[in-house]
């Protein structure tokens, strides 16, 4: 690891990073493009960690940010998502090993779902750095299961558009159009995709672990509140120092 250069840990919500700001040593905070950011040391490593707020482009623009000013080296962002994958349940833990933007259609001048110009609609995690999430999530996962919440681990494709997916037949329609192109996630979401194509773009490191915190059906506008208030600050806070403890002995 650079020794001067931060990683950054990106959320959405402020509740998704409740807890980190405490164990940041030498914090100093710093306005930047209509953010805030907190810069400092976690696990002997130097760190910065931001708010991207909800929706692509807020999380593009704070992606955008955390690399050509701040210089980070790795972007992992931390937060929640609709499971929507086969056996995918509230309280389990997906890491990206791809993104795609589930409202792309640039269609017919560029293949549906293809970013135009960049030739892809899939954006892929840096596999050392998804590996070293997994391998985080496990070491914490006794602490976080509970008799409600096994806390499986997933990985594989996570969607991102903007819209809040919150109804049974909007899974129905997004999913079937994904599978007509071969593309099956397991989890929706609103920002991870975004930032995967700046971290593509920049050539740095980037992956996602999204705590589901519902199904994204008809219930998820009652489910996510709770869940990111009471349980994802806490998933979100033990996945952040132990990804961080690992990356320190590299």
């Amino acid at each position: 690891m650079s020794p001067d250069s931060p990683i950054a840990i990106l959320s959405a919500l402020a509740e998704e990073q409740e807890g980190l700001l405490e164990h940041l040593q030498n914090a100093q905070q710093v306005v930047h493009g209509g953010r805030v950011f907190w810069t400092g040391r976690m696990q002997g490593l130097p760190v910065v960690l931001a708010l991207s707020r909800i929706g692509k482009v807020a999380a593009a623009t704070t992606a955008t940010g955390l690399i050509a000013h701040f210089g980070a080296t790795h972007v992992v962002f931390t937060g929640v998502a609709g499971g929507v994958g086969r056996g995918v349940q509230v309280g389990d833990v997906v890491v990206g090993t791809h993104y795609v933007q589930h409202d792309m259609d640039a269609s017919p001048l560029f293949p549906r779902f293809e970013i135009p110009l960049c030739g892809q609609a899939l954006f892929a995690a840096d596999a050392s750095l998804a590996a070293t999430a997994c391998e985080a999530f496990k070491r914490v996962q006794p602490v976080l299961r509970t008799e409600q919440y096994p806390a499986h681990l997933h990985q594989g494709l996570i969607a991102s558009g903007d819209r809040f997916i919150s109804s049974s037949a909007e899974v129905a329609v997004l999913l079937d159009g994904l599978a007509a192109y071969g593309y099956r996630p397991l989890a929706v979401e609103m920002e991870g995709a975004a930032v995967a194509q700046v971290c593509a773009d920049y050539r740095v490191p980037f992956v996602a672990m999204r705590t589901i915190s519902d199904r994204a059906d008809d219930t998820a506008h009652a489910d996510f509140p709770q869940f990111v208030r009471e349980t994802a600050s806490r998933y979100a806070r033990a996945f952040v120092m132990e990804i961080l403890n690992l990356l320190s002995k590299e």
